[in-house]
């Protein structure tokens, strides 16, 4: 089944979020590998593609996990929530209509 991750971003944590990327991207290329992801990226502080200094307000992750348990063990281990970027994450199932 699929599941979001929704998650939003600490105050000023944009130079974390930097240091933490690599790491970060590579679990996401290992999904992508595995087929299971949908989509993901970070939601920009502001109105536009490159909020440079602004940073982002949080990330959504879409991908599949056997279950919910798996798919809020994967969230969990992120390198973000090691670098104490995150506030908050939720996790939940979701059901794709379109495309």
């Amino acid at each position: 089944m699929l599941y979001a991750i929704i998650s939003e971003d600490k105050p000023d944590s944009l130079p974390r979020r930097l240091e933490a990327r690599p790491a970060h991207l590579a679990r996401l290329k290992a999904l992508q590998d595995q087929g299971r992801l949908i989509l993901a990226g970070p939601h920009p502080a502001v109105d536009s593609e490159d909020p440079g200094q602004d940073g982002f307000s949080g990330s959504l992750v879409v991908a599949e996990f056997a279950d919910l348990a798996a798919a809020e063990a994967w969230a969990k281990a992120d390198p973000y929530m090691d670098a104490d970027v995150y506030d908050k994450v939720t996790v939940k199932p979701f059901k794709k209509v379109l495309p």
